[in-house]
């Protein structure tokens, strides 16, 4: 120490000097970044900040959360740089700037997702798939869900979804709308998608083995004691991007080791799932091909292809994802909105009794149906009881699942509760009519209840892509290889073409006719472009069967003080659950 300079001038030099460093380090690490823009395009980079050398704006990022992307946003605009977890990141909000990255699919950009998602859903998926094969899975799969499709599935969602429902009314406690909506949706997926005809104990087995997949589906990949790399899992490609990283951890939070527990339910599902399948395929009865991998198999046909045994395990898995992961956020997205908004129910109930579903379409007596009565009910009283007793357990098997007995997977289905298609109804019962796409899509303003739904609480908040060249985005460059986050829940809170305001919920914002170019890329629930949701028909389908039988079968109510928060990553669902009485009208 020099000297007459004491302790307290000294450290404080000492400290001045380590300020004056980190400043310069940061000013270095913001010029590397700066310097390394394309240089064959005059545009300037997004504002922004790098942050720190290294680390970017990740503890930022992870200590924030939403707030971290609306902040920046809010003081940069609807185009920002920033740097997570070794990569650097352009965040993208607003119609037109989403516009060009959507409808950029395979020229500008390409799809990204995390190395998870893609080794547990596997390589032979629509997903994971690019370019040419994706176009061609895209073809085979339309016809899963072309207008015939749709209008032969019809009938079964909704009976599935009257089943469910009386359910939860006859149930004597509060339930989990959440995790029923769960179990709803997947009952769908596994029945009418996939034609498995379970037995009760065989699906909630299958049902609790998938949701261990899909919560694994965004974990961590990594070779550490106890991860599924370590136990070795036929991997095909077991190296880590940071692109596939950093979205591993912006959807998760998971615990690295959960991957293991990813891998072992995938293989347990192929396993059941080849089982299904190859029954499937032995069927000769042509009438009995009516389900979407009936759909896909034969489709395939058509267009010069013969899928093999992985290739239809994995699309059969892909199938039951896609229904059951964002249809049961937006399912329960649906009861939270109109609970808060009743007068929207009030005029769904008007608009059915306009078209005659209304009086109709009123709680059957069990004792009224042909087929139930005291046995029926009985089994809704313990379908209730079981449902209560499964949400008092943790979420997904902790120890090693086995999907029931190992038999065939095609056994008769519990007897459900409703008047057969097509056979006479006895006095005084008034079971629902079956309902056409045609009558749906005269229910104008539950169209519009349904995209607001969907329009405030987007299933899926955002998605991301990689530039595959660099290119101007709302007069900055874009450099090749840096990875794009588009937000769809910050393009819709910010979209300005609606007369009320973005914030509230209002259906009648979408009675006004906006023109197709000024809106479209405004209100992207389901995405847009190449990658738009194939199977969106069916999931709005869905959502109005759901809401047609709540308003004309049952009252809910709060179990709780108060709402619950809502989260938004890696999809919308009420923190903690929601927590509602169902009660018969």
């Amino acid at each position: 120490m020099p000297a007459g300079l004491c302790w307290p001038a000294a450290a404080a030099l000492a400290l001045l000097f380590l300020a004056l460093l980190l400043a310069l380090c940061r000013h270095l690490w913001a010029l590397r970044w700066n310097l390394s823009r394309d240089r064959t395009s005059a545009l300037p980079l997004p504002k922004g900040s790098m942050g720190w050398p290294f680390f970017g704006e990740t503890l930022h990022w992870l200590l924030q959360g939403s707030r971290f992307h609306s902040s920046r946003r809010e003081r940069y605009g609807n185009v920002f740089k920033t740097h997570l977890l070794g990569r650097p990141v352009v965040r993208v909000t607003g119609a037109e700037n989403v516009r060009k990255i959507l409808l950029g699919e395979h020229t500008l950009v390409r799809a990204q997702w995390p190395q998870s998602t893609q080794i547990l859903l596997g390589s032979h998926t629509l997903l994971g798939s690019t370019g040419d094969l994706h176009r061609q899975r895209r073809k085979i799969l339309a016809r899963v869900f072309c207008r015939a499709a749709l209008e032969s599935y019809l009938p079964r969602i909704q009976k599935v979804v009257s089943w469910e429902l009386r359910g939860w009314c006859m149930q004597p406690g509060s339930i989990d709308v959440y995790s029923s909506a769960k179990t709803l949706t997947f009952r769908i997926a596994a029945r009418i998608l996939l034609g498995l005809c379970l037995e009760e104990k065989q699906f909630k087995d299958l049902a609790k083995t998938f949701e261990q997949l899909v919560e694994n589906l965004f974990s961590l990949p990594l070779n550490v004691p106890f991860s599924g790399l370590r136990k070795g899992s036929a991997l095909s490609d077991p190296t880590l991007s940071p692109d596939s990283l950093l979205l591993d951890l912006e959807l998760s939070g998971a615990d690295p080791s959960g991957f293991n527990a990813g891998i072992k339910a995938r293989d347990m599902l192929h396993e059941f799932m080849e089982r299904a399948i190859q029954e499937k395929l032995q069927r000769t009865s042509s009438e009995e091909h009516s389900d979407a991998l009936d759909f896909i198999i034969n489709s395939a046909k058509e267009h010069g292809r013969e899928f093999t045994m992985q290739e239809l395990k994995e699309s059969a898995i892909e199938l039951i994802f896609a229904a059951f992961f964002t249809t049961a956020s937006a399912s329960t997205s649906l009861i939270l909105l109109l609970l808060k908004h009743p007068s929207a129910i009030e005029k769904i109930r008007q608009e059915l009794a306009t078209h005659e579903l209304y009086s109709q379409h009123q709680h059957c007596p069990t004792e009224s149906c042909p087929g139930a009565g005291r046995d029926c009910k009985q089994q809704l009283l313990t379908a209730a009881s079981d449902a209560h007793e499964d949400q008092s357990q943790p979420h997904g098997p902790t120890g090693k699942a086995e999907l029931g007995d190992g038999r065939s997977p095609h056994f008769p289905a519990p007897l459900e509760p409703v008047c057969p298609p097509n056979s006479p109804q006895p006095r005084g019962c008034r079971c629902p009519p079956d309902i056409s796409l045609e009558q749906l899509s005269r229910l104008r303003y539950l169209d519009c209840v349904v995209k607001e739904v969907l329009r405030v609480l987007p299933p899926v908040s955002g998605g991301y892509r990689t530039a595959l060249q660099t290119f101007e985005l709302d007069g900055y460059q874009i450099p090749k290889g840096w990875s794009v986050m588009y937000s769809i829940r910050d393009t819709h809170e910010t979209a300005a073409i609606y007369q009320s305001l973005p914030g509230g919920f209002d259906p009648d914002r979408f009675s006004v006719t906006q023109p197709e170019a000024a809106s479209r890329f405004h209100y992207i629930p389901f995405g847009g472009g190449a990658r738009s949701c194939i199977g969106k028909e069916l999931a709005q389908a869905i959502l109005k069967l759901l809401a047609i039988e709540l308003v004309t079968t049952a009252r809910w109510e709060l179990a709780t003080p108060a709402f619950p928060a809502m989260q938004t990553v890696p999809i919308v669902h009420p923190v903690g659950g929601l927590q509602l009485y169902f009660h018969p009208l």
